[in-house]
């Protein structure tokens, strides 16, 4: 073997055995940023259906199992028992009624976080005037990605604008 072939053969051995030794970069995960967005926005789209029917147990579904509920007027909820006696008392009020939309929603790089903001509007009984009251804030929900693909909210947080006021009837 000449000195060429044995330089040439000693520096493919070298770059076979570097390259072959060398860790496998696992493959990049798919974006899927764009249909969680979406899965979310359709989620809370939902969710307004759920608190339409008055279904505690649909509604309670959205949570994750260690979610908190942070909403004007009643003590923090964290976990799904919490969050069911919270939703029980909200539905034995016959004014109830929630709809919100996000005007919002990000999704982290990494996949596993989200996050939504947007609008809402409450209506339920005052306890003084045993009237209809309508309040109107925004919220902010933070969500996980379940092992099963599915998101869950961790954190349930809204803010209103004012205090409740009365029901404009229309004549």
């Amino acid at each position: 073997m000449s000195n060429k072939s044995l330089l040439l053969f000693s520096v493919v051995a070298v770059l076979a055995l570097q390259f072959g030794c060398a860790p496998m970069q696992p493959p990049a995960a798919p974006d899927t940023r764009a249909a969680d967005e979406q899965a979310i926005r359709d989620g809370e789209a939902a969710w307004v259906k759920d608190f339409k029917a008055k279904d505690v147990e649909r509604v309670a579904a959205h949570y994750a199992d260690d979610g908190s509920s942070m909403i004007p007027d009643m003590t923090l909820m964290t976990g799904k028992n919490a969050i069911l006696a919270g939703l029980k008392e909200e539905f034995s009020d016959p004014n109830s009624s929630l709809d919100f939309h996000p005007t919002k929603v990000e999704v982290a790089k990494s996949g596993d976080l989200a996050y939504s903001q947007g609008r809402y509007s409450y209506v339920s009984t005052d306890p003084k005037s045993k009237k209809a009251v309508m309040e109107a804030g925004n919220y902010v929900e933070v969500y996980k990605k379940e092992d099963n693909g599915s998101w869950k909210v961790v954190a349930d947080i809204a803010t209103r604008e004012a205090p409740p006021a009365p029901i404009k009837e229309v004549k």
